[in-house]
């Protein structure tokens, strides 16, 4: 199993353990990673210029489609981007003929063949619930865990295609694979406040403050995410408390921590 890795711009700025993590349960696991020199998703150009983020989506996409490889992020804002880029492509020629003169260009083509995975399916599909259950040495049982699966992961369906985007269950799986126990809370599937932040602070900070009191109320001991905007968010609201409400973890740091790996190795 191989992939290129698409770190996106926030994890390695913002959260590195993410990263550290990832590589560290992913070569456990005998997933190979592949360095590529991306660049920027595209997200942040999406609302000024489409031309700028397809073409920007679409550069990544065409290295990975000259190493051979399909491309495998954690990041589901990137993930996100990165699967409607390969929609608007599919769907409108004039712009498919833009992106690829620009492309060119660089001397880069991409005919559709490169595949954009986010990490969660990789492990819960590719990887198997079976060879996750067979590589768990220390099970941490009696952890309750609340699962944040982020906007992206899920909506729009037709494009992500990770899980049903109303009731899904790949998440509670992962996490019951390492032996915690999935919390069932109502407000799992909302937004975590973090696109709005920059636009609106007080209502961004009042949608996360909510999901956590609301975590905490489904006797969540730790929200579990996958998704580096929501992690640093929830992060965000309690930085300076000693004692914040409830703590984050990352599903790589608790898988890792269920096969043994020792907690520095998942940035820990």
């Amino acid at each position: 199993m191989k992939y290129a890795l698409f770190l996106g711009c926030k994890i390695p700025s913002r959260l590195p353990a993410y990263e550290t993590s990832l590589r560290a349960v992913l070569g456990h696991l005998g997933v190979t990673l592949v360095d590529l020199d991306f660049n920027c998703c595209g997200y942040p150009a999406r609302n000024y210029s489409r031309d700028a983020f397809v073409v920007a989506a679409a550069h990544n996409l065409a290295l990975a489609e000259r190493a051979g490889l399909d491309l495998l992020t954690p990041c589901t804002c990137c993930f996100g981007t990165l699967r409607h880029a390969i929609r608007f492509l599919d769907e409108d020629v004039e712009l498919r003929a833009r992106v690829s003169q620009a492309l060119a260009a660089e001397g880069l083509a991409w005919s559709g063949k490169t595949e954009v995975e986010h990490l969660l399916p990789v492990l819960a599909r590719t990887v198997g619930i079976d060879t996750l259950a067979a590589a768990v040495r220390a099970p941490r049982t009696g952890l309750r865990a609340a699962a944040q699966y982020g906007c992206h992961a899920l909506r729009p369906s037709d494009v992500t295609g990770i899980d049903n985007p109303a009731a899904p269950t790949m998440f509670e799986t992962l996490i019951s694979v390492t032996g915690a126990t999935p919390v069932d809370w109502h407000m799992r599937l909302d937004c975590c406040g973090d696109p709005l932040h920059e636009a609106n602070a007080p209502l961004s900070e009042h949608m996360t403050r909510a999901k956590i009191a609301d975590a905490l109320e489904s006797g969540a001991e730790v929200i579990c995410t996958a998704c580096p905007h929501c992690h640093l968010r929830f992060d965000a609201v309690q930085a300076g408390s000693t004692d914040p409400a409830i703590r984050t973890l990352l599903y790589t740091q608790l898988l890792g921590l269920a096969m043994g790996l020792p907690a520095k190795s998942l940035g820990l």
